[in-house]
């Protein structure tokens, strides 16, 4: 980056750039080409390679605003087409972003207000062992019941909390609100079984979230047991501080998990060094599982999940088939279609009430 661009901390993982002297798009095209290529290798951070993508957006003065604050909402509309494009990309501001920017701070005001109305809810996708074929444990996975929209698709509003942060709060509610069902479960005598929870990487850059998940586990009272913390494999490599805070949440008792493992850049040291019980097999694997390569890697990962004495569950499994060659691997739990999709609470105490071996 030459001298006389300025950069600086936006906020959380997001930063601001001005690049001066770029009287065309060509240009600054240009310059952040050269910034891209500063990224193109992997950092070296305490003996791990860490791999980082760029999503970036850009606004042109005087073309698309001519004050910063007009500058940078534009910005961030261009950088958050880049991360509905696949993210790794940067795209500049155009003219159709406007009313797609103008949608977007809409919706964002209708989730600020959803999280006060509480118009979320949890559904829950069952977990099965494999050997057994009973139901061993669920996803919580958020759902947002619009009031005309009806029920919204989470990849439409997920990545507006992200960015926004509004995962924090909703991050919190949904702990807790798992955390306050399985005590009505326990209390109502009804089967009782693990329940994940996916975190975010915001999550974590809060200090907060060991205290607030010990605040939760005390009110509701639960065995922390019953909770599971599942993080993402590239949210492991990227966060230098997660080691510790992963070692305070398992002396809390709940389980931690490591899901869509197979898909980031990472250093197998982290399974050594991580407090983890279970590994979760991502979905694209198992999706193309008649692939002689992916049963390779499926079947190495759940052999080496065997001998670190992990949990290992295989997601997004949809047919018989792929269920009967990940029982002959060995691997312990399935998720996905073939049992069940996501359900709302009442259709879930019903499968659980047959799908369990537990008394109810």
């Amino acid at each position: 980056m030459k001298k006389e661009h300025v950069a600086s901390r936006f906020g959380g993982d997001e930063f601001t750039l001005i690049i001066r002297n770029a009287a065309d798009r060509k240009a600054a095209g240009l310059a952040i080409e050269e910034i891209r290529g500063c990224f193109a290798k992997p950092f070296l951070i305490n003996g791990t390679e860490v791999h980082v993508t760029l999503s970036m957006g850009i606004a042109m003065y005087p073309q698309d605003g001519t004050s910063p604050e007009e500058l940078i909402k534009y910005a961030d509309a261009a950088m958050y087409r880049a991360k509905q494009l696949g993210k790794d990309n940067y795209q500049f501001f155009t003219d159709d972003l406007k009313e797609n920017y103008k949608q977007r701070l809409e919706l964002e005001n209708e989730l600020r207000r959803a999280l006060e109305k509480e118009q979320f809810e949890i559904h829950y996708q069952p977990q099965m062992n494999i050997a057994a074929g009973e139901a061993v444990g669920a996803e919580a996975l958020v759902r947002w019941r619009h009031p005309v929209r009806g029920l919204v698709p989470p990849n439409e509003f997920i990545p507006i909390v992200e960015d926004t942060g509004l995962i924090i709060p909703l991050g919190e509610w949904i702990i807790r609100t798992v955390c306050r069902q399985i005590k009505a479960w326990a209390d109502e005598g009804l089967p009782v079984v693990k329940i994940g929870v996916n975190l975010s990487a915001r999550q974590f850059q809060t200090k907060s979230i060991v205290d607030s998940i010990r605040t939760i586990l005390e009110e509701t009272g639960i065995d922390p047991a019953y909770l599971q913390l599942e993080i993402t494999e590239s949210m492991a490599m990227s966060n230098n501080n997660l080691i510790q805070t992963l070692e305070q949440l398992e002396g809390l008792g709940v389980h931690i998990s490591i899901d869509d493992f197979g898909t980031g850049h990472s250093s197998l040291l982290y399974l050594k060094k991580f407090p983890i019980q279970g590994l979760k097999i991502s979905k694209e694997f198992i999706q193309e599982l008649h692939e002689a390569q992916n049963q390779a890697i499926v079947a190495a990962i759940i052999t080496m999940g065997k001998h670190l004495h992990l949990n290992v569950t295989a997601e997004g499994v949809e047919y018989e088939e792929q269920a009967e060659l990940l029982q002959a691997m060995g691997c312990d739990d399935i998720q996905g279609y073939l049992y069940s999709k996501p359900l709302p609470r009442q259709q879930f105490e019903q499968f659980m009430m047959h799908k369990t071996g537990l008394p109810s």
